[in-house]
């Protein structure tokens, strides 16, 4: 059982002889069997005498050599059995044989060394881990629909088994139907999932585990692709060949995007299972490394009560076979190999005492006829067949070879007997013996171990040894007597047709209890499930037919041909609409979105434009230059930021609290809040909603950045970058949060609770209180109502007590020999979790202080083993949140001890209740170690340590938010001094140059030079004297 490996799972077991000179293929079971076992002479005399006719007769008569093409002939086949692997053929990955055998990846030794590895890191921790039963494993079974099929039946059978064992299950389905009473009579809850705008609004991290079924289930894989429901562990169940089918048209057809689409879906789930062997072959195009075998399925006794209604009579005579004629199948392996037409002669010539009675003159028709079932549909394996039977001396048309891919239940439902000739190891009971004792025919078969493990001879079937031959003959001629079957082969067929109808039941209840054992990393507050051998036998014995009584005689229809043509024409579809488009399909890319938000940026810009011109051209008051180039600059700051403010922005500005929701991923969206009241907060860049004013959180906090401390810190990342420099963000006196998981449990708050709670925040009706509406006791991981430490530990592997004490120790610098756990009071109240409260913003900013400080400590403890191995001893198995469930309770220690109030606010119905009054806090509060002064003393230490000389050792804290002190202060307001300083003394300077300036004097004095009458008269004058 596993997965392929590089996508082959066939081998030939090949082993060379060191001594001899030539390599020679060895010699295959048959081979051996007819050489070294004891059989009769005369019988070992015909089988050669037909295997060298045989080669003869391929040698010179067929096109080519069948011997040597035998291989290539069944894989022509176009069918839905065996047709499937022949696209491996021709990848050059098969080339079967006698000793064929399939070798997987073994995902249970895989399953086994990562346990080992876990427990033997965990031995390695100072600190034992302890595991509470506060509740049970959850588990989501996910269907396409709750029509009834055989599918079903096996769900509700394991259903029923994993309930017993400690599991509780939700149901959810995309349609209804008839299957929905059936769940509800065995008391699971079932929720018809309405899927609209690509959204499933489901909190799939509320179960431990996800069971998928059916191809059809697809479109629900986008809900389990999308941040944060990635991890969580999926077994998908997968009945149907259709797809390998097509998987081979996508391929030659060039739809490459389709097949990556759905390699991308099976890569998604943890396990991908199928109930046979032959499943995982043709499905090798998918393969992740992550298939597994669980055989058993009620699928063929199902099939085989509706072909006994179906057909009857009515397909013997569309064969032309009359109604009182024996017919005989003989039927092989699932797997194809070239010993097949060997075994297939062995078996007709065991047959031939059947027919010393019937005389040759006599027509074909009084003969027992012989059907052959093999995959090969081409005319060469039926030539063969036919001379074969030729040369045993069979009457002519008694024997016939038909082609395995037609409709089997058919062929098997007018046989009288089915002989079962192939010699080959199965890993599993073969599904055609299945079929043909659910139809109510007697079995022969070899003494195989899988048969024999299910088939007791001359009980419900019949078994010969696969050494002697001459034993098949004799069961022959017992069983077929005058032409019929006996009595005794009738009441065995009965039988056979009684064991099968719930065979392998037990086989297929363990073997998924055994992978969900595996695979499910359990909390350390859930109860583990029982061992499977504490379960009744019952539940492992039979399948839950008693629940399908009604729906027995209906016949079901296979849908998946049907959902992958309907998922086809909307891939083309969407192809056409983007003709010529080279851009893969991406889960976080939408082309529409971008079309909308293009057409948004032009229209801006074009209001922008005419804002501009409306403005230029307006008197304005126009003071000195200095004064108009300012207000230029300033105008051209606040202008992109008027533009982006929406709505919803606007009514938040004057309102006295803003509830602030952090988020990581698409699949978080539907739970989000898109009113005035709310603002998203994504944690990561890459998933924010599109055009919503959401903050972005790694560009107010770089280190929000870095994937492991926004998977550690969690809601905290959000809290450090509000903080961080809060006035350019937040200006409302009040500040909230709300978990998107509370929206998703309906634990948030309704429109009456919001009113009521502005209502107490504006009238100060509580003061500086601590507002929360998501309880403790009502916590689905608290089912036993405990303490406030008890919880924690519970959620902690038992170590939070400890972590808290340490962390303190560190943070304040005490003693290890002191108590430095903060008391909380047992009886008078509950407490906040799920991070849904509000605070006024200078507290808040006092928590963030105290926060970043305490997880500063917290994380110098943890990182480095966790960063190395990802194993922390808060969680029994690796987790990449490690602490962030100790500092979801962090904020009802600062609450309690900074003698704050705590008051509870009922999401419904807005109804408010204080809890744990300070008459009850006298002499139990640490006041002295929460108080302001405190805090903001250590705080400016550290931040002086920062700003002084960084220190070697490994420190988060300067990387959480600001880092000021006095010293820093006083520093950046002598440097402003200095600056303004030297502005005004170069101002001074300027103006005293110009005071003082330096006017160069004129060369010589200007003399304007006359007119020209009055120089003419005075030379006249000049001349007559």
């Amino acid at each position: 059982m596993g997965s392929l490996e590089n996508g082959i799972s066939l081998k030939r077991a090949a082993s060379r002889n060191e001594r001899n000179l030539f390599p020679t293929r060895p010699r295959s079971r048959l081979s051996r069997f007819l050489l070294f076992k004891k059989l009769d002479y005369l019988q070992w005399i015909c089988t050669v005498a037909v295997f060298l006719f045989f080669v003869v007769f391929f040698q010179m008569f067929l096109p080519g050599s069948v011997v040597d093409k035998s291989q290539d002939s069944f894989l022509d086949g176009k069918g839905l059995v065996f047709g499937e692997l022949r696209y491996l053929k021709e990848m050059g990955g098969l080339d079967f044989g006698e000793d064929i055998r399939l070798e997987p990846c073994k995902l249970s030794e895989k399953f086994q060394r990562e346990n080992k590895q876990v427990n033997l890191e965990s031995s390695g921790f100072n600190r034992s881990q302890h595991r509470f039963q506060y509740r049970k494993p959850q588990l989501a079974l996910v269907f396409p629909d709750l029509l009834v099929d055989p599918q079903q039946l096996l769900m509700v059978t394991i259903a029923t088994a994993l309930r017993e064992i400690g599991y509780e299950l939700q149901v959810y389905s995309l349609e209804d139907g008839p299957a929905h009473s059936v769940w509800q009579s065995i008391r699971v809850p079932v929720t018809v999932l309405k899927v609209g705008s690509k959204e499933i609004a489901v909190d799939w991290l509320n179960y431990d585990g996800i069971l998928v079924s059916s191809l059809e289930a697809k479109s629900v894989f986008s809900s389990f692709m999308q941040e944060p429901f990635k991890s969580i562990p999926l077994i998908w169940t997968i009945p149907e060949r259709a797809l390998a089918v097509r998987s081979r048209e996508y391929t030659s057809s060039g739809q490459i995007e389709l097949v990556n689409d759905w390699k991308k879906v099976f890569s998604r789930a943890t396990v991908v299972v199928f109930p046979n062997y032959a499943l995982p072959m043709i499905y090798s195009t998918f393969d992740s490394g992550n298939y597994y075998v669980i055989p058993g399925s009620p699928a063929a006794v199902w099939k085989g009560k509706n072909a006994m209604n179906l057909y009857k009579d009515n397909q013997r005579k569309k064969m032309g076979y009359g109604p009182d004629e024996l017919l005989i199948a003989i039927v092989g392996s699932q797997f194809m190999y070239r010993g097949l037409w060997l075994e297939h002669a062995l078996i007709l010539q065991a047959l031939l005492p059947l027919f010393a009675d019937f005389s040759y003159e006599n027509n074909s028709i009084s003969h027992p006829k012989i059907i052959i079932l093999s995959s090969d549909s081409t005319g060469n394996y039926s030539m063969a067949v036919e001379r074969i039977a030729l040369n045993l001396r069979y009457p002519s048309g008694v024997v016939k070879h038909m082609a395995i891919e037609e409709d089997v239940d058919s062929v098997l439902s007018m046989t009288d007997l089915v002989i079962y000739g192939s010699f080959l190891e199965e890993p599993s009971f073969p599904e055609i013996l299945m079929k043909a004792m659910s139809l109510g025919k007697p079995i022969i078969a070899p003494e195989l171990s899988n048969i024999r493990k299910y088939v007791d001879d001359r009980v419900n079937g019949y078994i010969f040894p696969k050494e002697n031959i001459r034993v098949l003959t004799q069961i022959i001629l017992q069983v077929i007597s005058n032409g019929k079957l006996s009595p005794l082969a009738r009441n065995i067929a009965s039988i056979g047709r009684g064991t099968v109808k719930n065979l392998m039941v037990q086989e297929t209840v363990e073997g998924y209890a055994f992978l969900l054992e595996n695979v499910l990393k359990l909390p350390s507050e859930v109860a583990p499930p029982k061992v499977v051998a504490e379960l009744p036998s019952k539940l492992k014995e039979e399948w839950q037919w008693n629940l399908f009584e009604d729906f027995l005689n209906s016949t079901f229809e296979g849908r998946s041909s049907k959902f992958l043509n309907t998922l086809e024409e909307q891939w083309n579809h969407s192809r056409r609409e983007k003709p010529g488009s080279l851009i893969a399909m991406d889960d976080s890319f939408s082309y529409e979105i971008w079309e909308e938000e293009k057409k948004m940026h032009i229209l801006n810009n074009k209001r922008r434009r005419e804002e501009q011109e409306l403005k230029d051209r307006t008197d304005q008051p126009r003071g000195t230059w200095e004064d108009v180039y300012r207000n230029a600059k300033k105008a051209d700051r606040m202008r992109n930021d008027l533009h982006e403010r929406d709505e919803r922005e606007l009514e938040r500005i004057g309102q006295p609290l803003c509830i602030y929701e952090p988020y990581f991923g698409e699949g978080t969206w539907p739970f989000l809040h898109q009113n005035s009241l709310y603002r998203g907060f994504g944690l990561s860049t890459k998933g924010r909603r599109p055009r919503m004013d959401d903050v972005d959180g790694p560009s107010r906090l770089q280190l929000l950045n870095n994937p492991y401390y926004r998977d550690t810190l969690g809601e905290y990342g959000a809290f450090f970058a509000i903080a961080n420099r809060i006035d350019s963000l937040h200006r409302n006196a009040w500040i909230g949060f709300q978990s998107w998981r509370a929206t998703a449990r309906k634990a948030s708050l309704s429109d009456v609770a919001q009113t009521s709670l502005l209502d107490a925040i504006e009238k100060r009706k509580y003061g500086d209180a601590l507002y929360f509406w998501v309880r403790m006791d009502m916590d689905p991981r608290n089912s036993m109502k405990r303490d406030f430490w008890s919880f924690c530990d519970a959620i902690n592997a038992g170590n939070c007590k400890f972590v808290f004490s340490d962390t303190l120790k560190r943070m304040y610098g005490l003693q290890h020999d002191l108590n430095s756990l903060p008391p909380m009071p047992e009886e008078g109240g509950t407490w906040s979790v799920m991070e849904s409260w509000a605070l006024p913003t200078k507290s808040f900013l006092e928590f963030v202080m105290f926060s970043r400080m305490f997880v500063d400590s917290l994380d110098a403890q943890m990182y480095d083993e966790h960063h190395l191995s990802g194993q922390c001893y808060l969680s029994f198995s690796k987790d990449k949140h490690c602490y962030s469930r100790v500092l979801e309770l962090l904020i009802n220690v600062w609450a309690y001890h900074s003698a704050r109030r705590i008051v509870y606010v009922n999401p419904e119905t807005g109804v408010m209740q204080e809890y744990h009054k300070f008459k009850g806090r006298r002499g139990k509060m640490w006041i002295k170690w929460f108080s302001f002064n405190t805090l903001k003393a250590m705080d400016e230490d550290l931040a002086e340590e920062a700003d002084s000389d960084r220190p070697k050792r490994r420190w988060l804290w300067p990387s959480t938010g600001e880092v000021v002190w006095q010293g820093f202060l006083d520093r950046e307001r002598n440097l402003r001094n200095r600056q303004k300083e030297t502005r005004k003394q170069k101002s001074k300077d300027k103006l005293e140059r110009m005071r003082h300036k330096h006017h160069q004097k004129a060369l010589g004095k200007y003399v304007k030079p006359l007119p020209e009458d009055i120089e003419s008269s005075n030379t006249t004058q000049v001349t007559s004297n």
